[in-house]
């Protein structure tokens, strides 16, 4: 890889990153217990992740290191690239370095256990009987 693949107008930092926002968004559980996610490209032309409760840093490196791949190979794009704990993570992405870091993180099992927390996927559950209105029935007039 030349330095061309790492300048600012690089088109391979900007796939990587299209890439791993791509694999989060399909993430619904990622997407409904995380508070502020934000990310800003670093001057080392990394890429910077960072997100308020939802899962462990180490939690989403190792999700993205599975759900990073090429469309038209079954060839892993990413691995971690240093240990991980619950608030950092480094992950590599087809050459690109992410630096994860979660903010007051909870874990993907507590996030699934606590009460109170509103999942679209719960919500829309329809094989469970309710006392209740389910939100969207409320919703519908129901």
């Amino acid at each position: 890889m030349g330095a061309d693949d790492f300048s600012l107008t690089s088109g391979r930092g900007y796939e990587a990153f299209g890439r791993v926002m791509a694999a989060l968004a399909s993430e619904a559980e990622f997407i409904e217990s995380c508070r502020d996610l934000t990310w800003w490209r670093g001057a080392d032309h990394s890429w910077h992740i960072e997100w308020r409760d939802g899962p462990y840093a180490s939690e989403v490196a190792a999700l993205l290191a599975e759900q990073v791949r090429a469309p038209a190979y079954e060839d892993e794009l990413g691995a971690p690239a240093g240990p991980g704990d619950s608030r950092s993570a480094v992950l590599d992405v087809m050459g690109v370095r992410f630096e994860l870091r979660a903010i007051d993180p909870l874990g993907r099992e507590r996030v699934r256990d606590k009460p109170g927390f509103w999942r679209l996927a719960e919500a829309l559950d329809t094989t469970r009987a309710t006392n209740a209105p389910r939100p969207w029935e409320t919703l519908l007039g129901g």
